[in-house]
C-alpha cells in the first residue's frame, strides 16, 4: 500500500491510523470538513495532505489529485453519541455516506475498501463476539452500520474493489471523545471531582487506539476480501480493574465510588472480541496493555 483514503480522520483511531500510516511511508489523503475545529488535530507531515469534504459532498468529489489510491477507510458518521444514535433519519443518511464513500473510493482509483462498523450491529449480546455471532442490533445507529457494512460490500464488488468490514469494540487512546468512560473518569479525578459507577462487573474488552491503527494498516495491505473482523483487544476483564487502573495512573489517592449508580435494564455483561481471524489473516497482535495505554494518553496531555 503507497497511498491511502481516510474519512473520519479526527477521531482517537483516524489519528492513529494517519500516524501509523507514514510511519510505514504511506501517503495519506484526508477528506475533512472544512468547519471543523479538530481539522487542528490532524498530524502535520510531507505525506499528509488535507481535502475539504464533508459527508454529505462525497457524493460528488471528485479526483482532482493527480493520483490514484489503493486503499478507502471510512470511519466519519454521524450522530454516535446521546440521542441521534436512535434518530432513525439520521442514521439512515449515515447509510447512504457511505454508499457515497465506496463510489468515491472508485473515483480515487482504490481496490480495497474498509469500513468502520460497531459492536452495536450485535445489540444486547452476551460474550465472545466472532464475525458470525448473530446480529440484532436495537438501537439506529447499529442498524445503521448493520446496514452500511452490508451494502457497502455490495456495491464496493459491483464496482470491482476489495471490501473489508470492522465491528469495533471499545478503543482508548489520545483525541479520544470527552464522553467516554476512560476521558470522562480522567477528566473528573483531574478535577477533584469523585466519580461514580455501577459496580463494575461488566466484562469488558478495551483496545489501545495504537493497536487499532495498526490492524487497519494490516488490513489494508492483506485483509480478505468480503470479510467482517471483530476488533479489540481480545482479552476481557471487570469494567471496577480499569477503572482502578485509571484512577491509580492519574492520582492514586483519589476516591471512586463504585456500586453509586444501578446497572441500567439493558446492560450487558461481557462484551469481548474474538480475533482469530484478525491473527490468522494479517498476523494482528496487540501490543499495548491498558495501564501502558492510560498512562501514554496522560504524558501525551502534558505536552
Amino acid at each position: 500500500m503507497k497511498r491511502a483514503i481516510l474519512t473520519g480522520a479526527t477521531g482517537a483511531v483516524g489519528i492513529a491510523l494517519i500516524k501509523e500510516l507514514v510511519s510505514h511511508d504511506v501517503e495519506v489523503l484526508v477528506f475533512c470538513r472544512e468547519s471543523s475545529k479538530r481539522n487542528a488535530q490532524i498530524p502535520e507531515h510531507k505525506l499528509v495532505t488535507k481535502k475539504y469534504c464533508s459527508l454529505s459532498e462525497l457524493a460528488t468529489v471528485q479526483n482532482d489529485t493527480g493520483k490514484d489510491y489503493d486503499c478507502f477507510y471510512h470511519f466519519a458518521w454521524e450522530g454516535t453519541t446521546g440521542t441521534a444514535r436512535n434518530d432513525m433519519y439520521l442514521q439512515n443518511r449515515n447509510v447512504k455516506y457511505a454508499l457515497d464513500a465506496v463510489a468515491a473510493a472508485k473515483r480515487f482509483g482504490c481496490h480495497t475498501f474498509i469500513g468502520a462498523g460497531s459492536q452495536a450491529e450485535y445489540g444486547r449480546v452476551e460474550g465472545v463476539l466472532k464475525p458470525d455471532t448473530p446480529t440484532f442490533p436495537e438501537m439506529g445507529y447499529g442498524i445503521g452500520k448493520l446496514c452500511a457494512g452490508q451494502m457497502t460490500r455490495e456495491y464496493a464488488h459491483q464496482l470491482g474493489m476489495k471490501h473489508i468490514w470492522t465491528r469495533i469494540l471499545s478503543v482508548y487512546g489520545p483525541n479520544d471523545g470527552a464522553q467516554s468512560m476512560v476521558m470522562s473518569t480522567i477528566n473528573k479525578l483531574k478535577n477533584g471531582e469523585v466519580p461514580q459507577f455501577t459496580k463494575g462487573e461488566q466484562m469488558w474488552d478495551y483496545l489501545y487506539s495504537g493497536d487499532a491503527a495498526e490492524a487497519f494498516r494490516l488490513l489494508g495491505e492483506r485483509g480478505a476480501d468480503g470479510k467482517i473482523y471483530v476488533l479489540g483487544s481480545g482479552n476481557a476483564r471487570p469494567l471496577a480493574e480499569y477503572i482502578s487502573m485509571i484512577r491509580d495512573a492519574v492520582n492514586p489517592h483519589a476516591m471512586i465510588e463504585l456500586g453509586a449508580i444501578p446497572y441500567g435494564e439493558k446492560q450487558v455483561m461481557h462484551l469481548q472480541a474474538d480475533i482469530t481471524e484478525l491473527q490468522k489473516d494479517v498476523g494482528f497482535n496487540p501490543e499495548i496493555e491498558f495501564p501502558t495505554g492510560i498512562r501514554t494518553l496522560l504524558e501525551g496531555e502534558k505536552e
